[in-house]
């Protein structure tokens, strides 16, 4: 199901080669994460599908405001999550989840689970790397955001911030 999932949003973002790009990294790294910190399997596929959405909201945010900012993906992804996820047949408690974690991907207060919290930390390793943010401001998230040993490992190895966290 989760192949199938990856399809629709390759079909979702179609030449939008930039954002079919993300969704796949923070996938990646989502996955890693919680293999590493070894979650149990209905956590790990609540996990691998809110990698695959936790965007989805961008299409429609630029549709009715022309702006796609982190709130604005909050407010609108989450019920095109469910649509999506509804029609591939995922079950009710999954995709409520997924739904919840596509509309608080870009709150970082109150990080309830570890579903959560990994989707951040992976969606934080991707965006350092594509905004071209500094090492500085690597380091900076990884004392705010990172909680997970594995992600903590990762953000270190990726920016090189081993000599400062």
């Amino acid at each position: 199901m989760l192949n199938k999932l990856f399809m629709e949003m390759i079909n979702y973002y179609k030449g939008d080669a930039k954002r079919i790009q993300h969704f796949t990294k923070v996938h990646s790294f989502a996955k890693l994460i919680g293999d590493m910190e070894q979650v149990d399997a209905e956590t790990m596929q609540i996990l691998e599908a809110a990698a695959y959405v936790h965007d989805i909201g961008i299409k429609p945010a630029e549709t009715k405001y022309g702006a796609c900012s982190g709130k604005l993906q909050e407010q609108e992804g989450p019920a095109v999550a469910k649509e999506m996820l509804e029609k591939l047949g995922f079950d009710n408690q999954l995709i409520e989840r997924v739904c919840y974690l596509v509309g608080h991907h870009h709150t970082y207060t109150e990080i309830d689970g570890m579903d959560y919290q990994i989707l951040v930390e992976a969606d934080f390793l991707v965006n350092l790397y594509e905004d071209g943010l500094s090492k500085a401001s690597a380091l900076s998230a990884f004392k705010k955001i990172f909680k997970t040993q594995s992600g903590k490992l990762i953000c270190r190895i990726m920016f090189d911030l081993e000599e400062e966290s």
